[in-house]
């Protein structure tokens, strides 16, 4: 009985302490709560039931076998199953792989356990030709009608689209489909990846509101609203660990900054404090030097050089303490994130107006997409498309570049205007970056030096493009368009896998020097950070 009550108040404790840490358990301590975070009400589960609730990662080691150098090394943690965690961090920190090592698709050294099945989002489909209602009950077999109805309903999917072919529906009504019926399957924990890319904005608040009703998920994101609306933890990789914390993004932001900062003058007073020790420590070498050269009359010779001897001992130790001091330190200044100002050079047209669209509207296999629309484009100016998936914003960018696009009205560009285009697709991406920077004829050094500051690793400039992570991908187009001097930069989607402080960065970049704009772009904070003028198709 005395072994059972001891047990009981174990466990007792260690939920409590697990349910309010700050940060995973192989982190030094547990971090402040940020401004603003309320208290968290423990759930009453058993012993067993709270066991049974964790999902435990221990010690997982894993490389690429084209890498020597590891994505995890010896990397702990542990959520519960009922979290709803936001899981950020870089381009090519391993958000994804991690993922994919939760589902056991990758080798590795260590331990994951928990009593849930992972099921990974975006779900592949094979057949899109099939109904659509046949795809979702293979996705969820057991599932009824009414379920299925009441959940694509959340969504704004109307029912009628379960007896329709699945590739009739947009992209952007897929999406959102298969994430609902992936969520009907039980004892599931839902591992999703991305899921508002492509997206628009009125689906991007749909999805928000949608994973609000949810829990039990993993939600890989960089879209900042999302990850504020609907989690309530973060998983963060940083440079050289991980860690969790509870409340959204912007509390989790906003605690990582103040330690960021806290730790970088930290680190300025220990180096002082060094270059102290330094001088004290030369200065005392000095002396002992002048003492051993007089002793040669010296009354107690070894008395004197004794005394030099202890002072310089006194002096390394001290020194050797401020080093070790940070040294110790040095780990959490690896995690300081910095979004290093980018530069671009706009050319200066001759004119005014560079662009007009009048009475424009695309055409889709004879049918028009949208409502025809008018505007232009003027230096300095930043003109943003919006609308829902499917209204022709992708194409009438491309009718700028000449693209033969059926369309109703005219678009007329100014004489010898020079356009840098950024396209949604990277697909076509290969080959090393020296070689592409060649074939796009632009300055490698500088190509480079920007990818450096958007946190590439000098280890990617060698590899295959390929091999690039979606984010990392779409970095090498941004950069490409940020060497070209050009009137009218042309940006479709830009910001699609690109991690947050990269956003931070063309967000300042834009407000910086203000080149002329056409953009497609969903993400909300974005749209504001730049202030640009909307065009609603």
């Amino acid at each position: 009985m005395y072994l059972n009550m001891v047990m009981r108040g174990f466990f007792a404790y260690a939920k409590a302490f697990l349910m309010s840490t700050r940060q995973s358990p192989d982190l030094s301590g547990i971090l402040p709560a940020a401004s603003g975070d309320s208290v968290r009400q423990i759930d009453c589960k058993t012993e067993e039931e709270f066991i049974m609730s964790m999902i435990r990662v221990e010690n997982i080691t894993f490389s690429y076998p084209s890498s020597f150098d590891p994505v995890f090394e010896n990397v702990s943690f542990q959520i519960d199953t009922e979290w709803k965690l936001g899981l950020v961090g870089r381009n090519g920190r391993g958000k994804t792989t991690l993922l994919k090592l939760l589902l056991g698709e990758y080798e590795y050294r260590g331990k994951i356990t928990g009593a849930v099945t992972f099921d990974y989002f975006p779900f592949p489909v094979s057949d899109k030709t099939q109904m659509t209602e046949d795809i979702l009950r293979q996705v969820c077999p057991n599932a009824r009608q009414w379920e299925l109805i009441r959940e694509l309903s959340y969504l704004g999917i109307e029912s009628e689209v379960l007896w329709r072919p699945f590739e009739t529906m947009s992209n952007g009504e897929q999406t959102k489909a298969l994430l609902a019926a992936l969520f009907l399957k039980e004892e599931h924990f839902l591992l999703i990846d991305e899921p508002t890319n492509h997206l628009d904005v009125e689906g991007r608040r749909q999805m928000a509101d949608y994973l609000k009703r949810k829990r039990g998920f993993i939600l890989v994101s960089h879209d900042r609203y999302l990850l504020d609306e609907c989690v309530d933890h973060i998983l963060s990789l940083n440079r050289s660990n991980i860690e969790i914390q509870s409340g959204n993004f912007s509390s989790w932001m906003e605690n990582f900054k103040k330690r960021q900062n806290f730790e970088i003058n930290r680190n300025e007073s220990l180096k002082k404090d060094i270059r102290r020790m330094k001088e004290s420590a030369r200065q005392a070498k000095v002396w002992s030097d002048k003492v051993e050269s007089s002793k040669r009359g010296a009354a107690d010779k070894g008395y004197v050089g004794h005394k030099a001897a202890k002072m310089m001992k006194r002096s390394k130790n001290a020194e050797a303490r401020k080093e070790r001091a940070a040294e110790e330190k040095s780990k959490l200044l690896n995690n300081a994130e910095y979004a290093e100002m980018l530069k671009i050079t706009p050319l200066m047209y001759h004119s005014e107006k560079l662009v007009s669209f009048s009475d424009v509207a695309v055409i889709y296999e004879g049918n028009q997409v949208c409502d025809a629309v008018t505007f232009q484009i003027c230096r300095g100016e930043r003109i943003l498309i919006q609308g829902k998936n499917g209204s022709g914003k992708s194409s009438l960018l491309k009718l700028l570049l000449k693209y033969p696009i059926e369309h109703t009205g005219t678009v007329t560009s100014g004489s010898g205007l020079v356009i840098s285009y950024v396209p949604q697709d990277t697909s076509h991406l290969k080959g090393t970056l020296t070689e592409f920077a060649k074939v796009h004829k632009i300055d490698e050094s500088l190509f480079k030096a920007i990818l450096r500051k958007m946190d590439f690793e000098r280890v990617q400039f060698e590899k295959d493009m390929k091999d690039f992570s979606a984010g990392q991908k779409k970095k090498v187009l941004i950069a490409k368009s940020l060497c070209e001097p050009a009137h009218l930069y042309v940006w479709d989607e830009p910001l699609n896998y690109i991690d947050v402080y990269s956003r931070i960065q063309i967000e300042q970049l834009i407000r910086q020097f203000s080149p002329a704009m056409l953009l497609v772009e969903h993400d909300v904070t974005f749209q504001k950070e730049i202030d640009a003028k909307v065009i609603t198709l």
